[in-house]
């Protein structure tokens, strides 16, 4: 045989051959443990992450400029509802999803808030607008006004611009209903709470509530006496609807009407509608004297609707809906 041959096919297969580690490496070896120290490096950060890390599931996104829903429970400084809040607020800060400084739309009130359990984003501002509001508020702290007019209003109108522009949606659903209501206790009672006072006896008092989710009517009493005549008023002014009762605090009952979850504007403001025609009722029933007064106050300057503003048109009425009957208060003009 040819040697030349045979000495390339040696050198060939010499060059074939490929040092075998172990197949299961030994963890403690000094250079095995330097090789995962770097590569925990590299897929592990030093620090928590400048963004949603305690929301599971979502990417890191930090939620400043964005505009979010949210729930009294939601609120670290749990105040309870107050009848300026809309629950839609522009995130000043937003690193954390848990510890949010946001400033509220209806009331221009500063909030901080625990959006970590749930997290809706309407929307999002852009960054001159965020500098803006920034600006109104570092100024109105700097007064020590808690929120002067022209941070509110300005808040007000960027909110219905943003509601308009994503339109009647289920997410936007709660939030229109919201403001409708807000217009209604102005109308009704106007106080710091987000719910109408009805006194139905003598020390007897009645709160209604709107429950936004659901589109109902919450009418939490006092005691029980509170709800021997309120019960049959109930069943005469919302002819027609689901109602239940439900024991509350101190075995007061809680009554509850539904008005049905409305599918556009038209139906919301309908409901509304309905709601404020029955609670004038009500109010006309339990206290006529206070009933005047607020009847000639609104056949002065007009009823509120906001929701008008977002429909598109003006001057419009309602047709009546069966098993309540029209009170002396016309759809006059919007004031605000």
């Amino acid at each position: 045989p040819d040697l030349r041959h045979t000495e390339r096919w040696t050198r060939r297969k010499q060059m074939l051959i490929v040092p075998m580690h172990p197949a299961t490496p030994d963890p403690t070896h000094p250079h095995n443990l330097a090789h995962r120290r770097r590569m925990h490096s590299i897929t592990s950060p030093p620090h928590r992450p400048e963004a949603m890390s305690d929301m599971p599931g979502i990417c890191e996104l930090p939620l400043t400029r964005a505009v979010v829903q949210y729930r009294d429970e939601h609120e670290l400084d749990q105040a309870g509802e107050r009848l300026r809040d809309i629950g839609v607020a522009v995130v000043l800060e937003g690193r954390f999803a848990s510890s949010v400084r946001a400033i509220d739309l209806g009331s221009a009130e500063i909030k901080f808030l625990d959006l970590s359990s749930e997290l809706v984003v309407l929307d999002w501002v852009h960054e001159p607008t965020l500098a803006h509001v920034r600006r109104l508020a570092n100024s109105a702290s700097a007064s020590g006004a808690s929120s002067p007019r022209g941070l509110e209003r300005y808040c007000f109108d960027l909110a219905l611009r943003i509601l308009e522009r994503k339109g009647f949606t289920p997410l936007t659903r709660p939030t229109l209903l919201r403001i409708g209501y807000r217009d209604l206790c102005q109308d009704l009672d106007l106080h710091g709470d987000a719910a109408v006072r009805i006194a139905t006896a003598p020390g007897q008092l009645a709160r209604v509530r709107l429950d936004y989710d659901a589109n109902a009517l919450t009418f939490a009493l006092s005691s029980a006496e509170a709800g021997r005549d309120l019960e049959d008023a109930l069943r005469e002014v919302f002819a027609g609807l689901p109602a239940s009762r439900t024991p509350g605090r101190a075995g007061a009952p809680v009554h509850r009407i539904r008005f049905g979850v409305p599918l556009d504007l038209e139906e919301a403001r309908g409901s509304l509608h309905r709601m404020r025609r029955g609670l004038g009722h009500l109010v006309a029933r339990f206290e006529p004297e206070r009933y005047r007064a607020i009847d000639g106050l609104v056949a002065t300057f007009g009823e509120r609707e906001t929701l008008r503003r977002l429909a598109g048109h003006r001057g419009t009425r309602h047709a009546e809906e069966p098993g309540t009957s029209t009170p002396p208060w016309g759809l006059g003009i919007s004031v605000h």
